[in-house]
């Protein structure tokens, strides 16, 4: 680099370097506009040669720059582990720490009720008495005697369906009550709450909410069929109430337990004698009543952990527990105490019930399959709905059998919609079934609804709209009997678990595929016809070996053996047109007709047959009679020949193959139709 080069370096790298002064002077000290392009050019030479020397030292320093790259992010990840255990070890301190505060504070408690219970006790009632007076409408509330504060504090409502706040209130936990406070935005001079609800601590059962972020530190109080969600200012308050709300109910239990037992008579009153013998039983069953023992904890807390288990869709758990309270009163007499147990039980069986019903419902959704009914149709089941589980579990399927078929696309193709369309419907019938037969193994007398369903309801759902596609759409036979085909494949399915739909299917189909057969042989007779009218008795001119194979293929496939012996040199056929177009068109027509038979549509499809050859065999004895040329009657003759040995032969076996018997009415066709000579100047016709 030169010495005006360096210069020019240190001068733009130097500290104080301001663009503005330094172009201001370069413009008064330069002559004219080439000095100005020469120190750009210098510039810009400079310029260049600074990128080329950051290239050099990104490509030297390149390997450093990665293995920097490395250190970060090892030292990133090792940060995070960091903050991880630093964030474990202060929860952990928390814990302790409030383990420690709660365990002292219970110890201070216990001896201040110790040294001091009445004033405690007084302490509370004046506390609560004290705060009610701030709550409007609540005056009432300390009216009942031992009624004392246990907590209080400021709770904020979410909406339950779309988990939005609804309003501030506060809650006054009481040893046998709840009452909750909406705050009032004008205050009138003390009061500061209006009354908003009280619940006994009986008739509600509590929750705790998993945080969600943003929603957290909530927990629900359940009141069936309704239920409010509140969120604390902090997860230590949450905790608080969750703690206490429960101890409180607890204690309540217990109190109410040994409040009954006192007042139960500790000494047998000796009772009057009586002569009814019915009076003497009542009696007795009411003194073994007494022996029933319902102070049991799992017991005392059954209608509570029923609306648990309700609120929590622990099914199974509710269930169970209903099964072990049944089991533990099944063989104990019916006392009072049994039937108020009873009642409350009642209650959430029916609230479990509803549940449920619920979960079985179209309403729901229905993209589990069977197997997701199983649970609620199980403990239904357990239940003793089993009707109920049946016809919900019959309805559901169905109303998924429908939801399908209306989400599946109409494809221009009818083929292929009715391949997806009876997948979907035979497969969940076969679906159906197999749950069905796995849930209601025990409970025989729910066969006969599924049978009905099965067998009446269910097809008619599915195969209507099937048979509206494809006939009604005035398909060709050729796709209406692929379609039937599949349809009849798929009822074989369901035969290996026993269920045979095909009488069903038929008796659907049987109506439309008629019509269908009887319309395409009125179509075949007019193309026949038409081309009777046109007929010149030529022989036929592929033109190219590639067509005569391709005819010799066709013929293969229509079951037509020894077709080569009516072949000639050239690519000509000694057969007419009109022989061979009827010959392609009455073997597709019976190949179909098989697809689509069964023993109704016998006669129909015979019938259909005889009346296709007749038209083609009236022709030719036509021809025969009135035509006078000697090569052309042998030409026809030929043609004769070939309908009479060839074609309707395979007619009659191909027939018989299909159906499983012999039509006499085609070999009767074939005997009265025979070509003969009648006279001896070679005169030749069919009888």
């Amino acid at each position: 680099m030169t010495e005006t080069g360096n210069r020019l370096r240190k001068l733009l790298e130097s500290p104080n370097f301001d663009p503005q002064n330094y172009v201001k002077q370069l413009s008064q000290q330069s002559d004219g506009d080439r000095d100005l392009q020469e120190h750009r050019q210098k510039i810009q030479n400079l310029a260049d040669e600074t990128a080329q020397n950051l290239k050099k030292n990104v490509y030297k320093n390149y390997r450093q720059f990665i293995e920097t790259a490395k250190e970060i992010s090892y030292l990133e990840s090792e940060m995070y582990q960091l903050s991880h255990i630093l964030t474990e070890q202060k929860s952990i301190m928390e814990s302790i720490t409030q383990a420690l505060l709660s365990t002292d504070k219970d110890e201070t408690s216990k001896e201040m009720q110790a040294a001091f219970p009445k004033e405690t006790e007084e302490l509370k009632q004046r506390t609560l008495t004290s705060l009610l007076e701030k709550v409007e409408g609540g005056k009432n509330i300390m009216d009942t005697p031992g009624r004392h504060l246990v907590y209080n504090g400021d709770l904020v409502e979410f909406d339950v369906d779309n988990m939005s706040p609804i309003q501030k209130v506060h809650a006054f936990l009481m040893n046998d009550c709840l009452l909750i406070a909406t705050w009032l935005p004008n205050r009138r001079g003390t009061v500061k709450y209006k009354y908003n609800a009280l619940y006994d601590l009986e008739s509600f059962a509590v929750v705790n909410v998993k945080d969600n972020p943003p929603m957290k530190d909530m927990f629900k109080i359940l009141m069936f069929p309704e239920s409010r969600i509140f969120q604390a200012e902090n997860s230590k308050i949450k905790k608080e109430w969750l703690e206490i709300l429960d101890e409180t109910k607890k204690n309540k239990v217990t109190k109410d337990h040994h409040k009954k037992e006192e007042e139960a008579p500790t000494s047998p009153v000796r009772a009057e004698v009586s002569t009814n013998p019915f009076e003497q039983e009542d009696e007795e069953s009411a003194v073994a009543g007494e022996s029933v023992d319902l102070g049991l904890e799992w017991i005392q807390e059954l209608p509570e952990d029923l609306d648990v288990c309700i609120a929590q869709r622990d099914f199974e758990g509710a269930v169970d527990l209903l099964d072990k309270l049944n089991e533990y009163l099944r063989d104990q007499p019916v006392t009072q105490r049994v039937k108020e147990l009873r009642l409350k039980v009642d209650e959430r069986v029916r609230q479990l019930t509803e549940v449920l019903v619920f979960e079985l419902s179209p309403d729901r959704s229905l993209r589990g399959g069977p197997k997701a009914t199983r649970r609620a149709v199980s403990q239904l089941i357990r239940l003793g709905q089993s009707t109920k589980a049946c016809e919900l579990f019959l309805k559901n399927r169905a109303a998924a059998v429908q939801t399908a078929i209306r989400q599946l696309r109409i494809e221009g193709a009818t083929l292929l919609y009715i391949h997806k369309l009876c997948n979907i419907f035979f497969t969940s019938l076969l679906e159906t079934a197999k749950e069905f037969a796995m849930d209601f193994a025990g409970n025989t007398g729910c066969y006969s609804a599924f049978v009905v369903c099965a067998f009446l309801r269910y097809p008619r759902e599915g195969l209507n709209l099937c048979l509206h596609q494809v006939f009604d759409s005035k398909e060709s036979l050729s796709t209406a009997a692929e379609c039937v085909k599949v349809a009849k494949e798929h009822c074989r399915q369901l035969t290996e678990i026993g269920l045979d739909l095909t009488f069903t299917l038929q008796s659907l189909l049987v109506k439309d595929i008629k019509a269908a057969l009887l319309s395409y042989n009125d179509i075949i007779i007019e193309a026949t016809k038409h081309r009777n009218s046109e007929e010149m008795w030529r022989r036929m001119n592929l033109m190219t070996p590639e067509a005569l194979a391709k005819l010799k293929d066709e013929m293969r496939g229509c079951g037509i053996g020894g077709f080569e012996q009516y072949t000639g040199d050239d690519c000509w056929v000694n057969l007419s047109y009109t022989i061979v177009a009827f010959t392609k068109q009455m073997m597709s027509f019976l190949e179909e007709g098989l697809k689509l038979y069964f023993s109704e549509l016998h006669m129909v499809l015979l019938e259909s047959l005889r009346e296709i050859i007749l038209v083609a065999v009236q022709h030719v004895d036509y021809s025969l009679r009135c035509e006078q040329d000697p090569e052309k009657k042998a030409f026809i003759m030929q043609n004769a020949s070939f309908l009479h040995d060839t074609v309707l032969p395979v007619v009659e076996r191909r027939f018989e193959e299909g159906v499983g018997k012999p039509a006499k009415q085609l070999q009767d066709l074939r005997k009265s139709t025979r070509p003969v000579r009648i006279n001896p100047e070679s005169t030749i016709s069919m009888v």
